[in-house]
């Protein structure tokens, strides 16, 4: 084999390593474990490769991660407080403005454009055209995005939706602004969407299909 191929290999072999490497340590970082030490980390990762004993003991790592399991939950429990007290204030200043009507649901909505259509019932189905997003202004879904209005029946979807399609004549536009009672809730939705998370919705009814 010459030094040339022998030199591609050692590249090659590298690059993978680091590869690894690298997807683990991002995978660490998005997990955002407190306490965590990265020397620490590599350490344990070279002696469980090199076929080593471990330097701690079964117990004493069973107790580690007891501690680590009662951090995260108290980090999260930090987090969804957090996450509840930012809506809740977004919310509180958002009903100030003239233009936004707050139901006593708690649900709030400003209207973009008025439609002179009929209104949905709970057991109808609509078409409808809607751009979601956080409080941020992070975009989470949007069928306006991909192109293509979406179907549903009005009962089976998130409690704000289901009240607010009520009352919009169809070929209105509304932007809702849902507090997390009546979107995800306590739990949120997959990674997008936090739990107690509020979210805003531009929606626009564009027809009763049955």
């Amino acid at each position: 084999m010459s030094s040339d191929s022998t030199e591609a290999q050692t590249s090659t072999d590298q690059h993978i390593s680091y590869g690894i490497g690298r997807q683990m340590g991002e995978q660490l970082r998005g997990n955002n474990i407190p306490g965590i030490q990265a020397a620490i980390v590599c350490e344990g990762l070279t002696e469980a490769l090199a076929g080593l004993p471990s330097r701690f003991s079964d117990e004493q790592l069973h107790a580690a991660f007891e501690v680590l399991n009662q951090r995260l939950q108290e980090q999260q429990n930090r987090q969804t407080k957090q996450q509840a007290a930012a809506g809740e204030q977004f919310l509180a200043q958002n009903s100030l403005r003239a233009e936004v009507t707050t139901l006593a649901s708690g649900l709030q909505f400003e209207v973009l454009e008025e439609g002179g259509g009929a209104k949905p019932s709970a057991t109808d189905t609509v078409s409808t055209h809607y751009h979601g997003t956080l409080i941020d202004g992070t975009v989470f879904d949007s069928s306006v995005e991909r192109g293509t209005p979406a179907e549903f029946p009005v009962n089976r979807v998130i409690a704000g939706w289901t009240e607010a399609l009520q009352l919009m004549p169809v070929g209105s536009k509304w932007r809702l602004f849902i507090p997390y009672q009546l979107a995800y809730g306590e739990r949120g939705a997959g990674g997008a969407i936090a739990p107690y998370a509020a979210l805003i919705f531009d929606v626009t009814l564009l027809a009763i299909v049955k």
